[in-house]
């Protein structure tokens, strides 16, 4: 029976087979061990360790950081392609991993790979763990972002990136990645949204990652690596942090007061301001960000556009902080016109 699920479920893990036979009582719980289970596949010829020559340009030695928190990995794992709300969507799961203790710090699933997704999850680690001395990412778009090159600056935290294409420089990332499709991903069953997602990965990584044995911690689990009473988290305040992911940008304001704010279109309430250049400010520490106006030493506020509202009421005026005049100020261009009338009568008179 193991060989034929081997089979038919290439990607299953030992351990998955064994936890997942025993949940439904085929078998007795404790009498057969992933490590039996792996012998008997290798001996069936049905393991799945791959063979590799060792023919690289260079020799690769293992290496680890001295403390937690010293190096945290950050990558994207594309998941499979779900169907949530009658509409295909892909899966992309964002996660950073400690070096020294491979103790998961972020593990999110989202439906994109954009730089405001990375940062959201980078910005719960940082309220949950502290910072990290160094920060060390892939090579792709996602992680070459300014907003994310300015933010490690102001937070004092190194940013590494991988040579391209070598993935096994990566190799502790990329082993998650691989635990996490075997014994989570690739068995997620029926979701109808991200948040099932969220939750099936939550219980993962608490049931059966985080207090596990791990093999490259000398059968240690990645918790009690992580958190040992001799560790001080680097903590970043809520201010330092919303500081250091503020993103000043200048933009035009359109004609109907809408501005295009990270895909979103906001309104201004203010119509003196379209046709203007101004300054666009908000911080990605907020969820949902919070975008603002400045312009001439005042912030104006901006809110998502509704339009089935805008229809509905009445117009606001062009600009209602304008001062009235303290007292009438007489003003008549009449009068100009029939001065000029009567100066040309005066010049024809003069003429005949």
């Amino acid at each position: 029976m193991i060989c034929d699920i081997r089979r038919e479920y290439p990607n299953a893990s030992a351990r998955l087979i064994v936890r997942t036979l025993e949940v439904d009582g085929r078998l007795e719980v404790g009498t057969v061990r992933p490590g039996t289970v792996r012998k008997l596949l290798r001996q069936e010829g049905l393991d799945r360790i791959a063979v590799r020559d060792g023919t690289g340009p260079t020799t690769r030695l293992r290496w680890q950081a001295a403390a937690p928190d010293a190096l945290w990995h950050g990558d994207v794992c594309h998941g499979p392609t779900l169907r949530l709300g009658g509409a295909r969507t892909p899966l992309r799961i964002h996660g950073m991993l400690d070096d020294c203790s491979r103790f998961v710090v972020a593990l999110e699933a989202h439906a994109q790979e954009r730089e405001e997704d990375m940062l959201r999850v980078l910005v719960r680690a940082l309220r949950l763990h502290g910072k990290p001395d160094v920060l060390y990412l892939d090579n792709g778009s996602t992680y070459r972002g300014d907003v994310l090159r300015t933010a490690c600056s102001r937070l004092g935290i190194s940013l590494l990136h991988a040579r391209p294409y070598d993935p096994e420089a990566r190799g502790k990332m990329e082993r998650f990645w691989r635990t996490l499709r075997e014994g989570c991903l690739d068995h997620l069953g029926d979701v109808g949204s991200l948040d099932d997602v969220n939750q099936r990965l939550a219980v993962f990584l608490e049931r059966y990652y985080q207090s596990e044995p791990h093999a490259g911690l000398m059968g240690r689990a990645p918790s009690l690596v992580y958190a040992p009473s001799t560790r001080v988290p680097n903590h970043v305040d809520e201010e330092h942090l919303r500081e250091a992911l503020a993103v000043r940008e200048r933009r035009r304001v359109r004609r109907d007061t809408t501005v295009s704010v990270l895909g979103g279109v906001y309104e201004l309430e203010q119509g003196f301001l379209a046709g203007r250049v101004v300054d666009i400010v908000y911080s990605h520490f907020d969820d949902p960000v919070q975008p603002a106006v400045e312009y001439e030493g005042k912030r104006y506020a901006l809110a998502l556009v509704d339009p089935i509202r805008n229809a509905r009421r009445g117009r606001p005026p062009r600009r209602p902080d304008i001062d009235e005049p303290a007292s009438p100020v007489f003003f008549d261009p009449s009068r100009t016109t029939v001065a000029d009338l009567t100066k040309d009568e005066e010049d024809l008179d003069a003429i005949f």
